[in-house]
């Protein structure tokens, strides 16, 4: 079985590692993390215009992304799991569905953040849009409170 499994920094991209080690057969189950690093639309003022600055905080993201899918490559490999990672950069609910597509993932584990409100109707979620969209099956990690805090660890 093939499972992308998209992650960031949250807590409920944690519990959908934990969920794939938990659920699936490692003998059976060849898993590709993916951390979709996102544009910068809004810089902050003070980088209007300066490019080299925007562009370095695009490589500090790509750096983080890279940090968070190594942590979790270990957590699957030491659970016994066969594993490759990717950090790509573009706007997630379309990498991730492009992604899966191209790769011919059985199924995608994603997380939830719990957004509501206003916050869900500025930032979307990317779990519901990969939901609507995906070729194959998906399964949403939800976590009580969605928090957003980084792996620990």
């Amino acid at each position: 079985m093939k499972v992308l499994l998209a992650i960031d920094d949250s807590e409920s991209s944690k519990a959908a590692v934990q969920t794939v080690i938990k659920q699936l057969p490692p003998q059976r189950t060849e898993v590709r993390l993916l951390h979709v690093v996102g544009p910068i639309l809004f810089p902050p003022y003070w980088l209007a215009g300066r490019i080299e600055e925007i562009e370095a905080a695009e490589r500090d993201a790509v750096e983080q992304g890279e940090k968070i899918v190594g942590h979790a490559e270990q957590l699957l490999a030491k659970a016994g799991f066969k594993v490759n990672s990717v950090v790509k950069k573009g706007e997630p609910r379309a990498v991730i569905v492009d992604y899966a597509a191209h790769w011919k993932a059985d199924v995608i584990f994603v997380g939830s953040h719990g957004r509501k409100g206003l916050d869900r109707l500025l930032i979307g979620s990317v779990s519901e849009a990969v939901l609507h969209h995906a070729h194959c099956s998906v399964e949403i990690v939800r976590v009580p409170g969605g928090s957003r805090s980084p792996i620990p660890r």
